[in-house]
């Protein structure tokens, strides 16, 4: 194995454990929080008064979903520049609802709401877990926030079978509501092992009423299933009736791999966004690791890792709340009080990667030349295609801008600022690229085609902080498996490496608002 493809190996072994750690977004930046401190930030609260000094490492998070880390320059004055990459810890993924408790039947089922846009018909006959946060209250009255995962399989969403349903060989339909329900257990099979104790038959709600001397646990046992509750204390090492309330969505319980005949891919739930995550993180540590490295900055380098993107990004931990303004602002005011208008100076200074994975060109979704045109329109005329039928058969990407597996971080460009990349902001990024001779690609969705949108237009706007938009390449984006390149993975870690080291740099020889 050469040199190169001993780093490749290692950095993508490094993001297979990383996935493997964070089952759900609070998993994701626990784990951050834990190579953060090995790394030496200090774990600092939005809630005290921050001690800065430059060389200084620090971090903070907000809900325990988002996570913000920063590394000041040595040379750094307060007014001076950030360079930030900031990328999303949440997935489309299916969350419990308040009321989970479902009987149907002679099964247990757990309701779910959808997350995001999740390619749901994925979830079916899948090995399924619950994993995310418990409120627990302690013999003392306090009460503690607590990460779980129930290990092994206990859900699954089963599919019809093909004889109830023929119509399913026409296109498999899922109403999200009625299908979408995963069984937990048979209702006899938990009251033949006894699995709700004391708490009466699951199949009755009414049986419950009455039953307790505990009140909570009665009413817990409403709205839940007891199967269920029992799991999660287990796991927690507590008692049921102790559980005050929990944030739980399911996860696969299949592991991240690498694998592909080449070992050349990364197969994997919750790529978008944490391969992101976790090159940006990665980057911004081994950028900050030796003795020297912050001697010469006068910028402060930055990751925000930001909950809640596929919904919009509309909550207190969201790219759309102020938390990023906040970081720079206390960073800022934390070495000078004197001057209000600093703030402004320093984000005119300042640059945002907005990262976040990209569509890499599907082999089964293209539309070549002249003899697969011909063949296109002899299937139209056969079949009397209407104009949505057409559409599926077209080409998913303009012809010009084809993204590939293990060809570097995709520029993102959309003229209707869907992505915040502009002429100045894509030259940087890929300036640095060309540095180090680290590859690069350019998407822009087809005219006839809707585009998503990221992170980067809502703090570009928000914010006011120069951007682009970025993303490694990959394929099956919002199923429950998902596939990127190994390659990328270390592309991605190196360019935003780079970008940390150089950017200030760079910056200070482009004039553009002069």
């Amino acid at each position: 194995m050469t040199k190169a493809e001993s780093e490749t190996s290692s950095v993508a072994s490094d993001l297979i454990d990383f996935l493997n750690s964070s089952p759900t977004a609070f998993h994701a930046v626990d784990e951050a929080k834990r190579r953060l401190g090995e790394a030496g930030f200090v774990h600092i609260s939005e809630r005290e008064d921050w001690k800065l000094h430059t060389g200084g490492k620090y971090f903070f998070t907000r809900n325990h979903s988002t996570i913000v880390a920063f590394a000041i320059g040595k040379k750094y004055v307060a007014g001076n520049g950030f360079c930030v990459v900031g990328a999303h810890t949440d997935s489309p993924c299916l969350k419990l609802k308040p009321i989970s408790k479902v009987t149907k039947g002679g099964y247990c089922e757990v309701g779910v709401q959808t997350y995001g846009g999740g390619l749901w018909h994925t979830w079916f006959d899948r090995d399924l877990t619950v994993a995310g946060r418990l409120i627990i209250k302690e013999k003392d009255d306090a009460y503690r926030h607590m990460l779980v995962k129930v290990g092994g399989p206990i859900l699954r969403v089963p599919t019809l079978a093909i004889h109830l349903d023929r119509s399913v060989s026409d296109g498999f339909k899922v109403n999200t509501e009625n299908h979408l329900v995963p069984v937990l257990a048979t209702v006899v099979k938990a009251e033949v092992n006894k699995l709700p104790a004391e708490n009466g038959s699951l199949e009755n709600d009414t049986e419950c009423d009455g039953k307790h001397g505990d009140e909570k646990k009665s009413v817990a046992n409403k709205k839940h299933h007891p199967v269920l509750l029992q799991l999660l204390a287990a796991q927690a090492g507590c008692e049921p009736g102790e559980i005050c309330d929990f944030e739980l969505q399911l996860c696969d319980t299949q592991p991240s791999v690498i694998g592909g005949a080449a070992k050349e891919f990364v197969f994997s739930g919750r790529l978008d966004n944490l391969c992101m995550s976790f090159c940006s993180l990665k980057a911004l540590m081994d950028a900050t690791s030796s003795e020297d490295s912050l001697d010469n900055e006068t910028g402060v380098r930055m990751v925000a890792l930001f909950d809640h993107e596929e919904v919009g990004s509309n909550s207190a931990q969201g790219a759309g709340s102020p938390a990023m303004l906040d970081a720079l602002g206390r960073v800022t005011n934390g070495f000078s009080s004197s001057d209000s208008k600093l703030i402004e100076k320093a984000i005119q200074k300042s640059f945002l990667v907005s990262a976040d994975m990209a569509h890499a060109l599907h082999p089964n979704y293209m539309v070549r030349h002249t003899s697969h045109l011909q063949s296109l329109c002899s299937h139209i005329a056969a079949h009397k295609l209407t104009l949505e039928g057409l559409t599926q058969l077209q080409s998913k990407h303009e012809d010009n801008h084809q993204p590939k597996l293990h060809g570097g971080l995709v520029i993102k460009h959309n003229a209707n600022q869907r992505y915040a990349t502009n002429a100045v902001t894509a030259f940087l990024f890929r300036e640095i690229a060309e540095r180090h001779n680290i590859p690069v690609q350019d998407f822009v969705v087809r005219n006839d085609m809707g585009c998503g949108s990221t992170i980067g237009p809502i703090l570009a706007s928000g914010v006011g902080i120069r951007t682009v938009d970025v993303g490694a390449p990959q394929l099956s984006m919002h199923s429950i498996r998902e596939m990127c390149g190994v390659d990328d993975v270390l592309h991605s870690y190196e360019h935003f490496k780079a970008f940390f080291q150089e950017f200030f740099g760079l910056d200070a020889r482009l004039s553009v608002d002069f």
